[in-house]
């Protein structure tokens, strides 16, 4: 599979994308305003200690205080039952101080997720201070690398007299020894740097930061499936040849810097798949689609034939358009980065075969997704349920907000239903008083979508209101106004 990595840098901007044969499969975003904070270290203070969640808040110098669960602490096992686990106020107090790490960025009104359990990661290995074994990814799958890459490093570590435990990450399947030392002599080195500054340090504030997205997408997502990186800034470009020449060189001829009058993400597409990765809908080839809708607390993806009949049999047609689905719909997550509990409406097949195929091209197709992704079966409703690990923002977060006409709804009130809804204010009002007053009128402040309906479609409901409650309506535009909103004051003396 041919791979190419765009990196787009502007003063305000960077953009990084991954394409997969010529078709964007991941996007990162990085603003100048701020950008992601996961992977930071951290020296923290104890703000508020609750029980009651297992939980505390801690104050780290962001906006927010972060959240760290007790399952997050060093020492903790994650699978552990929650009854299990001890009460979190004989592990913390109010006002200690503790080295954290941003597991999670804030997402929409609550803080970042932390740990105590340090992981830093470098090209093929991950150090974690606070354990003392070696261990390798589970996507290695070759035993025989397995133990090769264990005792690799378990005897670089100990030549090195390093005490610290190392994950040896996928990326490093046929790693050379040499490379293997030269990442463990840099975090073993990167590490006693940080914990002398933290050390030093009084009180909150930032300890480590992480490569900026740029480079931290090569040291991540390069693999040597990667036939060119390609950067449109000079600057950008240097600073990634010094760090390939250092830990990737045999990446070196794929670096090509992009100085041509085209924009880099317009020469290859990438801007309009940007723009239709913010679509509700997603087209399939064979002429159905997918609908895609974010909610707070689920994603759903409903699969639906569309125009496509191009089977012999409704079990086919529905067969088949269900296949193209569980292909696209990974690709779908991890372009639009979307996270947590994930619910897939296939059409449903009667056929256990044609399920079982099903579910089989939805796994395949999650294997490309570095992201952890749990699968259960496909249900008797034909739903299947998923998990995609979350650490920053969705794509529609970050680009997107919500809609000032409907509040995020995706739906407003129709301009007849906000005119109901300021006959029912103006009655209201009314009620309250004794009697009309006189020389007064109630002045009604709203859209001109509105407006413009109380003047001509609700003239007669106008006039029959008026009649009710002895005073005249006097109408105003208001230009900023959306269909929803409106003001009801009664005026003295109102001509």
């Amino acid at each position: 599979m041919k791979e190419d990595v765009l990196i787009n840098v502007n003063p305000f901007e960077t953009r990084v994308a991954l394409l997969h044969n010529g078709a964007l499969t991941e996007l990162h975003l990085e603003r100048s305003s701020g950008g992601s904070v996961t992977g930071n270290l951290y020296r923290g203070r104890v703000a508020r200690i609750l029980p009651g969640m297992q939980a505390a808040f801690v104050e780290i110098g962001l906006a927010r205080p972060g959240f760290l669960h007790v399952r997050d602490l060093q020492g903790m096992p994650r699978d552990q039952a929650e009854g299990a686990q001890p009460c979190i106020s004989t592990l913390l107090r109010e006002g200690q101080n503790l080295l954290v790490q941003v597991a999670k960025d804030p997402l929409a009104s609550k803080g970042a997720r932390l740990t105590t359990q340090i992981a830093l990661p470098s090209r093929l290995l991950v150090l974690m201070p606070d354990v003392d074994h070696v261990g390798v990814s589970q996507r290695i799958e070759d035993e025989d690398e397995r133990e090769r890459l264990r005792g690799l490093v378990a005897a670089v570590r100990d030549e090195a007299e390093c005490s610290h435990g190392f994950i040896v990450r996928t990326v490093a399947e046929g790693a050379a020894e040499a490379e293997l030392r030269a990442d463990l002599l840099f975090l073993s080195r990167m590490w006693q740097r940080i914990d002398a500054w933290q050390r030093a340090c009084s009180g909150a504030g930032l300890v480590y930061e992480e490569l900026p997205v740029q480079i931290r997408v090569i040291r991540d997502l390069v693999s040597p499936a990667v036939t060119s990186i390609r950067i449109d800034c000079r600057e950008t470009f240097e600073r990634a040849a010094r760090f390939v020449a250092r830990f990737l060189p045999e990446l070196g001829d794929r670096l090509v810097l992009h100085d041509e009058p085209v924009a880099l993400f317009d020469r290859y597409g990438v801007e309009d798949e940007i723009r239709r990765a913010l679509e509700r809908r997603v087209p399939l080839k064979s002429g159905g689609h997918l609908v895609i809708e974010q909610t707070e607390a689920m994603i759903t993806i409903d699969v639906n034939t569309g125009g496509f009949v191009g089977g012999h049999t409704l079990e086919e047609t529905v067969f088949r358009t269900n296949l193209e689905a569980a292909a696209v719909v990974p690709r779908q997550l991890r372009l639009r980065n979307l996270g947590g509990i994930v619910v897939i409406d296939f059409i449903d097949m009667e056929d256990p075969e044609h399920q079982r195929q099903v579910l089989r091209v939805l796994e395949k197709a999650c294997e490309q997704d570095p992201a952890r992704i749990r699968l259960s079966g496909i249900s008797s409703l034909g739903l299947v349920e998923m998990s995609r690990k979350r650490t920053r923002e969705s794509l529609l977060q970050l680009v997107c907000e919500p809609c000032p006409e409907c509040r995020g709804r995706g739906f407003a009130r129709t301009p007849e239903s906000t005119c109901h809804e300021i006959f029912r204010a103006i009655l209201r009002d009314a009620a309250k008083r004794t009697r009309p007053v006189t020389g007064g009128a109630y002045l009604v402040r709203a859209g001109s979508r509105v407006i413009d309906r109380l003047i001509d479609d609700n003239a007669v409901d106008v006039a029959r209101l008026s009649d009710r409650i002895g005073q005249p309506l006097r109408f105003q535009v208001e230009p900023c106004y959306g269909v929803e909103e409106f003001d009801v004051m009664l005026m003295q003396n109102l001509s």
